[in-house]
């Protein structure tokens, strides 16, 4: 880990800054950030950034990243969609294995720190065995997920899932969910579990994921969040991402879901709502009133064929929101960011919507936006250069020629805005340094076990 940190130019939250000297505790947390001064020693570094959050993952879908782009239809006739889509995904994680897993999640961890991201809230379903058996330990494969994290040097967010039923009203479970179904106090036992195990990790938090309305039961998850206490680092919930799940939550209960949400339960800056793409203009604003955060994946959004998020209403009603990458048919806070904005162009054919009255630049709204909301939907304290929150820190190339001459905010712009290459020199977690000029120390080995682990998926 290195001391001190010196920055010719850095994104601290009062603004830019140059000349920043950035001093770390022995934990990996920034102790002092003084600007203005000449280097002197450590290490010396361009243009420095705060580290991006991912706040969606499901580790286990790197794996059969493009597999679910060959069209054709069901047997009922129906198109393809996100429902036809889950049933390719519900196959391939059949034969998905605790070692498996682990040597996925770090290769896909790799290359999150590669594009910038700093930390991921990792959803995480795929409790039991082929049975549907509970492993020795009941968190087997999120401690899988947790270990390759530490393994590469990402933060984590430990988010297991509740997940119960099969649709709305208790429905019962398909066969092919009973690799994720647990009780009350079988979930609570794999909490427990994570906790212990990131105690004394500070690149680690836990909290919850109650999977979806149609998953839970309102006792089930009330009891649940009883039982965990103030622990719980943040709560993660899919929401409204489909419309089939709209009609049939008004089919079930006569509320659409985030009205049924906001009924029975106390949705707050704790929450993390996850794609919430199907919102009446009142359900807009009371999401953003709420301090909860929109968790917002677009390129997975826009792959599944889920819908557009509101995001105008939502941003002009000052509501929270973060990016993460879900699926990971991109694995780019640049591209979720650039696709949040273009969706929002191509629905109504204007320029620079996702701006606010503090910053006129649309990049550099963006990334104040994701970083923000990614910290608080971690429940870590990230996201900013300053005093006590984590050295998570990111090098941008300001010679290569996309960014060469660019200063400030108008760099900022022409990194999500421009172009498809990399950008991203060097990254920090916790003060240490994970990527040294776009390469990771371990990448070849942790490449070579991930090949060998789809041949053995694929025997």
């Amino acid at each position: 880990m290195h001391q001190k940190i010196w920055a010719a130019s850095a994104l601290l939250p009062e603004g830019w800054a140059k000349g920043v000297e950035i001093t770390l505790d022995n934990r990996g947390n920034i102790n002092q950030v003084t600007p203005g001064v000449s280097y002197s020693k450590g290490e010396r570094t361009g243009t420095l950034i705060p580290g991006i959050p991912n706040v969606h993952s499901h580790a286990h879908q790197r794996a059969m990243t493009g597999l679910g782009e060959r069209a054709g239809q069901t047997a009922d006739g129906a198109k393809d969609s996100f429902w036809t889509w889950r049933k390719v995904m519900y196959h391939y994680l059949e034969r998905i294995q605790p070692k498996h897993l682990f040597h996925i999640s770090a290769q896909l961890y790799l290359e999150m720190l590669k594009a910038g991201y700093t930390s991921v809230g990792e959803f995480q379903y795929l409790h039991h065995d082929f049975h549907g058996q509970a492993y020795g330990d009941r968190a087997e494969m999120s401690l899988q997920c947790m270990n390759a994290a530490a393994a590469v040097g990402l933060g984590f967010t430990a988010l297991p899932v509740l997940y119960r039923y099969g649709g709305f009203g208790e429905a019962e479970p398909i066969d092919a969910q009973r690799r994720f179904l647990n009780d009350s106090d079988d979930f609570v036992e794999i909490v427990n579990s994570l906790q212990n195990a990131s105690r004394t990790d500070d690149n680690t938090s836990v909290g919850i994921a109650p999977h979806s309305l149609r998953a839970i039961s309102q006792p089930l998850l009330q009891d649940v969040i009883d039982s965990c206490g103030d622990e719980l680092a943040a709560i993660h919930l899919h929401i409204a991402e489909q419309t089939k799940e709209v009609d049939d939550c008004l089919a079930w209960s006569q509320q659409r879901p985030l009205e049924w949400l906001f009924d029975h339960f106390d949705v707050d800056h704790n929450w993390c709502l996850i794609h919430a793409t199907h919102m009446t203009s009142e359900e807009t604003v009371s999401m953003a009133n709420s301090g909860c955060v929109a968790g917002l994946c677009p390129t997975t959004e826009a792959n599944l064929g889920d819908g557009f998020f509101n995001a105008i209403e939502y941003f002009d009603s000052s509501g929270r929101w973060a990016i993460g990458s879900d699926s990971h048919i991109s694995i780019d806070p640049v591209e979720e960011l650039r696709w949040l904005e273009y969706g929002q162009r191509l629905l109504t054919r204007n320029r620079n919507l996702l701006v606010s009255k503090e910053t006129a630049n649309t990049g550099r709204n963006l990334l104040d936006g994701a970083l923000a909301g990614g910290a608080q939907a971690c429940g870590r304290k990230i996201g900013r250069i300053s005093p006590g929150y984590r050295a998570d820190l990111v090098v941008l190339d300001d010679q290569h020629p996309r960014l060469y001459g660019r200063t400030q905010d108008d760099l900022i712009d022409s990194w999500i805005f421009s172009g498809n290459e990399n950008l991203v020199s060097d990254v920090y977690v916790g003060g240490k340094k994970v990527i040294d000029q776009g390469h990771h120390i371990h990448e070849e080995t942790i490449a070579r076990k991930f090949r060998n682990t789809l041949d053995d998926l694929a025997d």
